[in-house]
């Protein structure tokens, strides 16, 4: 039974092997595949088109987005905010400076 240095030293010796058949392959494959491509008329988009992979996102149902009304308005721009999210700039430290007054 041989020593697991010795496995080791056949799993490296084999590695090398592997990969010297795989680079003496390698041209002839990607010649026939050419070939193929011409003979059929294919481009690179239809064998791999461009694009999102994998699974496609699912989308719940309740992810409809609720607008809400502003509550928060920049007198000088006229921008409005939610109250909800990122607080902006404008806002500043005192904030009800900005309120919209509600009907």
């Amino acid at each position: 039974m041989a020593t697991y240095q010795e496995l080791l030293a056949q799993k490296r010796a084999l590695e090398v092997q592997i990969e010297e058949a795989r680079a003496n392959e390698l041209s002839s494959v990607i010649e026939q595949i050419r070939g193929l491509m011409m003979r059929y008329e294919l481009s690179q988009d239809d064998i791999a088109p461009r694009g999102r992979r994998g699974r496609p996102a699912v989308v719940a149902a309740s992810s409809e987005k609720r607008l809400l009304p502003p509550k928060y308005m920049d007198p000088k721009t006229g921008k409005t905010w939610s109250g909800r999210g990122r607080t902006p700039a404008w806002l500043g430290k005192r904030p009800e400076r900005f309120l919209i007054p509600q009907e």
